[in-house]
């Protein structure tokens, strides 16, 4: 790849104030708290250490939090930086509060981002380049049998208060947890052996310590888990409730948490409806470009298009390492293509690296660069082992929404921003719906500035559209029992009537499928925050075009770009007060 010009605006000069200071010492705070966390803001000093997930660890992190609040309430702020790190951090910190005071916290179980998976991932994270990394990695499992057994007595806990996962999330994380546990097919038997280890641990004494602590550190981590599934099984199932709905008053609080903003869940959902109505009308436009006069008509023509796309060998990849490296090109080409001319993009971050995951459960995601830079802002794909091609027409937007201009740039500009914002601002706070809501913008806008105009391109984007609009409808309509359209039924939501509505509407094989639609089920509220987030997003930015427009100007994208960007990870409602 060419070295593309990076930004060469300077970031102005601010003295700290002292809610900066508040927000930086809660940072610090945080990281002892949930060490998990820091690994992940790429603090180092936590890495041998295992966040605490039972009752006493929720209080403790509970506790932090009002007395941060408290902390905040008697300051004043001295400018327009303060004001938003003071409304980002009440809004954050605020509705963290009200989910440990309804228990949602302690009831956490669902099959893509609870404490059994988060006890798990943080490894992805973890250096491996040195003995001592090496040595955290084995400190780290080693605790991972006190953090399991912590997890269970919360999940204990929140079922005596009456708050008890469903069945099917239960169900299907007994499954994850006895994987983690047979020797045969376990993660941490992958981890502790193999070139990685070898790379770096010789045959000295020394590092045949630390291979003995990390065999037998991988042992208790299996162990711990077996002990988990059994729990869940066990003593777990046999109170969760068959019923997959949440009601509107919890899935209202998840959404406010997801979004951070207030929405009409209502009007949401007859929005969603009629946004997937739009997407599988330019779909089918677009897919009448692609396939001309092979059109049969009377029959789908979006899986018309789609059949088309996968038997084009120009189309195809083969094997993971193909993968990566398209992936990498894709990724670099774009970097070069927009820096310096739609996007400021800083030197640090013209550094994106693209990796096959260790894991191999299907899921594609970002992992953010330290605070430092050290390590660098990471794209990864998890491969399940029957998938060995691979369709470019389907992944082009996939690279746009985890790279650049979509989660690296954003993620990374925030951490990249320490002249203006302090270290709670550029690593600890994430909302979903501002993250993958920009993600999601990010796409739309590729699509925009030209970069998918070839129509296969083009409507794996619009696939992507179609996926999250209908999602909208499934998360509200199963968890608020809503009536679904007459098309699908007509009767109130529920799991059947979902899993239909996804399999006619999401071009996706059925196993990739079921585990979304079980995520869905499992974590309501979030599955919307990336097409509402979308929304909102596209909002704040129309409201500001026709602001500029009204005094006799036009609205500057890259600049608008930068100065939201520049605000970092914050809720939707403090991100529109920012900029209108």
């Amino acid at each position: 790849m060419s070295t593309p010009p990076a930004s060469t605006t300077q970031q102005p000069d601010r003295t700290p104030t002292a809610i900066d200071a508040i927000a930086d010492r809660y940072v610090d705070t945080l990281a002892e708290l949930d060490p998990i966390a820091a690994t992940a803001m790429g603090l180092p000093g936590y890495d041998d250490r295992m966040t605490d997930f039972s009752p006493a660890g929720h209080d403790a992190r509970a506790a932090a939090a009002r007395a941060v609040l408290d902390e905040l309430a008697a300051q004043e702020p001295v400018d327009d930086v303060d004001r938003v790190t003071l409304a980002a951090m009440r809004e954050r910190i605020g509705l963290e509060l009200e989910l440990h005071e309804a228990g949602e916290l302690l009831a956490s179980l669902n099959v893509i981002a609870s404490p059994l998976q988060a006890m798990r991932e943080v490894f992805d994270s973890m250096p491996t380049d040195s003995p001592e990394a090496w040595e955290n990695i084995a400190a780290r499992l080693h605790a991972i049998p006190q953090a399991a057994a912590g997890y269970a007595e919360s999940l204990r806990l929140a079922a005596g208060r009456g708050l008890v996962p469903a069945a099917r999330q239960v169900t299907e994380n007994v499954a994850q947890a006895a994987e983690l546990a047979d020797p045969a097919r376990s993660f941490f038997s992958r981890l502790v052996s193999g070139p990685a280890v070898d790379a770096v641990l010789d045959d000295s004494t020394a590092c045949s310590l630390v291979r003995r602590e990390l065999e037998t550190g991988a042992a208790a981590a299996r162990d711990a888990y077996a002990e988990l599934a059994r729990f869940l099984r066990e003593e777990l199932a046999p109170q969760a409730p068959e019923q997959d709905a949440v009601g509107r008053e919890r899935y209202a609080l998840w959404s406010r948490y997801f979004l951070g903003a207030e929405v009409d869940l209502d009007e949401t959902y007859a929005w969603g409806v009629q946004e997937l109505a739009r997407v599988v009308a330019e779909q089918e436009a677009v897919a009448r470009e692609i396939l001309g006069d092979a059109v049969v008509e009377g029959e789908d023509l979006v899986r018309q298009a789609v059949a088309a796309l996968d038997r084009d060998p120009e189309r195809t990849l083969h094997g993971t390492q193909a993968l990566r490296e398209w992936m990498q090109a894709t990724s670099d080409a774009a970097v070069d293509a927009l820096a310096g001319v739609h996007f400021e993009v800083p030197e640090p971050m013209l550094r994106l690296e693209c990796c096959i995951a260790p894991t191999q459960s299907g899921g594609i995601y970002y992992t953010a660069p330290s605070d430092d830079f050290s390590r660098p802002g990471r794209m990864w794909w998890s491969v399940p082992p029957s998938v060995t091609e691979f369709n470019t027409w389907r992944e082009k937007t996939t690279v746009y929404h985890e790279g650049v201009p979509g989660h690296h740039l954003q993620i990374g500009q925030a951490v990249y921003n320490r002249a203006t914002l302090n270290r709670w601002r550029r690593l600890a706070c994430w909302v979903s719906g501002h993250g993958e809501g920009w993600a999601l913008y990010a796409e739309r806008l590729m699509a925009d500035l030209g970069f998918l105009d070839d129509p296969g391109d083009r409507l794996g984007m619009l696939d992507g559209q179609r996926m999250r609009a209908a999602r909208v409808v499934v998360d509200l309509g199963v968890h608020l029992g809503l009536t679904a359209p007459q098309e699908w039924g007509g009767e109130t939501w529920d799991a059947d009537t979902a899993w239909r509505f996804l399999l006619a509407n999401v071009n996706m094989p059925e196993a990739f499928l079921r585990f979304e639609l079980n995520r869905y089920l499992g974590w309501p509220g979030q599955a919307p925050s990336y097409k509402v987030g979308q929304r909102l997003w596209e909002e704040t930015r129309d409201s500001l075009a026709a602001s500029a427009r009204d005094a006799g100007e036009e609205l500057d994208l890259r600049a608008f770009h930068s100065r939201a960007l520049g605000l970092g990870s914050v809720g939707l409602d403090v991100l529109r007060e920012a900029l209108l």
